[in-house]
Order: C-alpha cells, then structure tokens, then sequence
C-alpha cells in the first residue's frame, strides 16, 4: 500500500528528493554563478531592503537557485545577522597571543587592532583555551565565534570541516593568508610568488648555481607558494633544476644535519633557502647545520630566508630574504571582513612584500 506523502511546512520550499541536510549558501551561489557574499545579500535585502546596487537579473537568478535547492535560512544565524554589534573576532590555531611582542604574529595583530579602531569595530580574541587550547578546532570552539559579527582567522594548519560549514552557514569569515583549498572562504595573503622569486634571482646574479630550498614537509599554502617562486625564479635564472632542489624536512632539527649540509656543499650547492614558519623550524636547522658544519656565511656558502628571521636570532647577521609586511596584511583582513558584514562582494589584492639584501649572501 502506498504511503501518504509528508506534507511541507506552510511557507516552506521542499528539499529536492532524497535530501537530508539543509542546503547551505554556497551550494545557492555555486547554482546561481554569483559569489557567497552576494547571496546573503540578496536573501537579507527581502528582510531589509538593502541590495539596491545588485542586478534584478542576479537578484532573479538567486532567488530561483534559492527556491530550487529548498534553502532556509538558519534561523540563529539570521538572528545573529539582525543584530550587528559592531564586534570582531579574531581565532587563531596557533599560540598567537604570546607575552613575547616580537612574536611573528604580533604585527599581524597590531595591524588588525588599528584598522578596527579606525572602522568603530571592537575586537573579541578567542583562543579555544576552553575546548582544549588554541587549535583543537572541535565544534564548540568554532560555534563561539558568532558571537562577533565575523571572524578572522589565521593559522598554519586549520580545521577544514568546521571553517567550511561557517562559510557555508553564510557566516563572514576571513583567514589571513592564503586559503584557496576551500571554496568560499575569502582570504588576504602577501605575495609569497614573487618575492621568493626575487631572492633567487638576487642570489643568481651574484653567480650562484646550484641553490637548495629547505622547507617543512606539509602542503601549508604559504610553503607551496614559496617553493613555486623558488621553482619559477631557478627557471627563470636559466638553472636547471630536479627535485633534489628542494629539500623537504618533516623534522629540519633531526634531519638537517651539519654531515648532511657538508655533502651538498661538496657536492656543488653554494647557496641554501630556509622558508619562514610561525616555528622558524627550518631556519633554525639551517643556521644550526652551517654552524655546526664549520662553514662561514657567506664566505664559505650563503643563506636566505623566504620570510623575516625570529626575533630570537637577533644580534646574528641578518639573513638576506624578504620582509612581510604584517600591520598591513592585518589592516587588509579587516577591510575585507568589514566588507563581508556590510554584505559587499569585495576582495583586496595580495600584499607585495619587500627585498632585504641582509648580510648572509654574496658570490660564491
């Protein structure tokens, strides 16, 4: 026998047949062909009035996307939504709130507490002290978050599933540096691409040829951003290069040792590139094994680093590299999270970063 159907709720669109989870923003964008922050425009201007500048055509097509999928909206986001209070968050996946102000992350910070400022927005930091520390990334330490208006993170390694259902959910995120590997998700990041180009260039034109890049061993977009202007400033300098170029160091303290760096020295490398980290674990190796190995920089072989040394290492001849202007990419996230509140469909361009000839390179 036949089973009756269960009937909608009054004023609700069905979810298409064999659906059990609730259609989120992304999915109405990815079928309208418009960008996240424009849905939840469109969606909030039926609440608001706002939206005057979209198309009806855009306007259309996201509604019907909207009516096609089923989409509700969450009810405690819209909430939230209707109740701005001019609150931002920062959440960081790393210990980014040391006592230590030379910390890496203490001008990222400085640059989004001044811009805020500027804007009227109060910061709300949040550290998942209370769910097992900054970086266990469970649940309920993304869920306090909306709490703020939006968010920014920042972190070498992020807890993918629980960022992409805050995207999804419509809720204004961005993550300082790059974060292309999930769908939505905006982003503000320097231009890793080209001022690792520009080292290895430097380097070349003092005459060196054989140049190692070492680098830890993960995907972080910031490392692959590195080695491919590593790769592309080799190529362009007209070395030849194979994979033995870039050393990758799951552990650089235990693997990178000074016999390690002797060989490659005798074996023709002239010149050595550490990539920078939140931990400075390749730098630190580096610097380690060419001391350790009794070579003398840059008599003996030459050093750069794709990023700005920790501050602890100061006193020691600073590294030849590039500096990151962080004040500037953190002014940057806010602009675009500003943005994301506000409802605007922006983005802001990748942040050059500047050349340091430093004291550790020269011919070889």
């Amino acid at each position: 026998m036949e089973q009756p159907r269960k009937r909608a709720k009054p004023g609700r669109t069905p979810a298409p047949a064999g659906r059990t989870s609730r259609p989120r923003q992304a999915e109405v964008a990815r079928l309208a062909g418009v960008s996240q922050a424009t849905v939840s425009l469109v969606l909030s201007a039926r609440r608001d009035g706002r939206a005057a500048t979209i198309s009806e055509e855009t306007r259309r097509r996201v509604l019907d996307a909207a009516a096609s999928l089923g989409y509700v909206p969450d009810p405690a986001a819209s909430r939230l939504a209707a109740t701005r209070n001019n609150l931002l968050g920062v959440f960081s996946f790393t210990a980014a709130f040391p006592t230590d102000v030379q910390h890496s992350y203490y001008p990222f910070l400085v640059g989004v507490e001044q811009e805020a400022a500027a804007r009227g927005y109060d910061l709300v930091l949040f550290t998942g002290s209370s769910t097992g520390g900054a970086g266990s990334g469970g649940p309920d330490t993304l869920s306090r978050v909306r709490l703020a208006d939006g968010c920014l993170f920042l972190g070498r390694h992020v807890p993918h599933a629980e960022l992409k259902r805050l995207v999804a959910d419509g809720y204004p995120v961005v993550h300082l540096g790059r974060r292309e590997e999930l769908e939505g998700l905006a982003w503000v990041g320097a231009d890793y691409v080209s001022a690792s180009r520009d080292v290895v260039a430097h380097l070349a034109a003092q005459g060196h040829r054989r140049i190692v890049l070492v680098r830890e061993d993960d995907d972080a977009p910031a490392s692959t951003d590195r080695q491919q202007g590593f790769l592309d400033g080799l190529s362009q300098a007209g070395i030849e290069h194979g994979d033995e170029a870039v050393l990758r160091c799951a552990d650089p303290a235990a693997e990178l040792t000074a016999q390690r760096v002797r060989d490659l020295v005798a074996d023709g490398v002239t010149a050595f590139v550490a990539e920078e980290t939140d931990t400075g674990a390749a730098w630190r190796a580096l610097d380690a094994a060419v001391r350790g190995a009794g070579l003398r920089c840059p008599d003996d072989v030459s050093l750069a680093l794709l990023g700005s040394p920790p501050a602890d290492l100061a006193g020691q001849p600073v590294p030849m590299g590039f500096d990151i202007p962080r004040h500037r990419l953190g002014a940057a996230a806010v602009r675009l999270l500003a943005a994301l509140v506000a409802g605007k469909d922006t983005h802001e361009p990748l942040v050059a970063c500047e050349l340091r000839t430093g004291e550790t390179a020269g011919p070889p």
